[in-house]
């Protein structure tokens, strides 16, 4: 089955894709498929030896260009229909045990120009709406795959929550002739909650942080999306980004697990006006042998509880990024 079924309670689209439970799960190092090939050894993902960055279709799509139909037949209340899109892998080092965090900020810089070549590809299939590049890193988000990689979803339409951010910023729009997000920036750059300062892109814990630690990296300048920025622009991103992440391992003392997505415009030209690049990285961490689990007041109230202030977490991780060495 890989289907979409609408959701008329909540106005979403929720989409199953059964094979995916036979999906490899947590191999051993030696039968890794995002490794390189390597003379005499198995056959990967990827037929090379040595390589920098690879970005190939997922073996285990939620998406397809080619989806089969439904295995039900939809009603007027629940609309089914093929589960349109694209699901693609992005393996960012051939090292086995590298990390984002200690690959230095030119393989950063390498994969934040990937990602926005692979947006705009992406993003010109007619029946595409929204594309979002991501990161799930670690067990503590329940990865299957341990070698470093992300993934980029293109879907048919705009997902739930970016679609609220969106909603949000066209009311503030309408109330004020302003883009939230810029008015964000405005307020936040350079404040308490500040983590690390870019030229075109800042780093902070919002002041709604929905996790303990949770930092947003939010492009300076309105831009709506990352195809868009200026080469100087995705190479600041590069260098914020690759010390965010070396300052979380810095300040937790071991690897940290996080979720980290890119939002941005719709990829149909609409909400120009209201889409504001950024980035939200969402350690499930609260502290040393502590998990932010999502409860029942997040489940089914949709309403996060903290256990931690945004402006003790960001002085905390403000200094540790301040004293971590990020390599060239």
């Amino acid at each position: 089955m890989s289907e979409r079924r609408y959701d008329p309670t909540h106005d979403e689209w929720v989409t199953f894709a059964t094979h995916r439970q036979d999906r490899t799960y947590k191999p051993a190092a030696a039968a890794c498929p995002l490794c390189p090939t390597r003379p005499g050894g198995p056959e990967t993902e990827v037929p090379r030896e040595h390589f920098d960055i690879a970005v190939f279709d997922n073996r285990f799509p939620s998406l397809s260009t080619r989806p089969p139909a439904p295995d039900v037949a939809g009603t007027d209340l629940v609309p089914v229909e093929p589960a349109y899109g694209h699901c693609e892998v992005v393996v960012f080092t051939d090292d086995h045990d590298a990390t984002l965090a200690d690959v230095g900020v030119a393989r950063v810089h390498l994969l934040v120009e990937t990602w926005a070549r692979r947006v705009a590809d992406l993003g010109a299939d007619p029946r595409v709406r929204y594309v979002m590049p991501f990161e799930n890193k670690g067990e503590a988000v329940g990865v299957t795959l341990h070698h470093p990689h992300g993934q980029i979803y293109a879907y048919p339409d705009v997902p739930p929550r970016p679609a609220r951010e969106l909603a949000a910023g066209r009311r503030h729009h309408a109330a004020t002739g302003r883009c939230v997000f810029c008015d964000v920036v405005a307020a936040e750059a350079g404040g308490p909650r500040e983590v690390v300062a870019g030229d075109h892109f800042v780093a902070g814990v919002p002041p709604w942080a929905r996790f303990p630690y949770e930092v947003d990296v939010w492009a300076r300048e309105h831009v709506p999306s990352l195809p868009e920025t200026s080469a100087a622009a995705r190479a600041d991103l590069a260098r914020v980004l690759a010390r965010v992440l070396a300052g979380y391992d810095r300040y937790f003392g071991f690897s940290t697990s996080y979720l980290m997505g890119v939002h941005a415009a719709p990829t149909d030209g609409g909400d120009r006006d209201v889409s504001h690049l950024h980035l939200e990285i969402c350690p499930p961490h609260r502290g040393a042998g502590k998990i932010k689990y999502l409860a029942g007041s997040e489940t089914f109230g949709g309403a996060f509880l903290t256990d931690v202030a945004p402006e003790l977490a960001a002085q905390r991780l403000r200094q540790a990024c301040a004293d971590v060495e990020v390599p060239a």
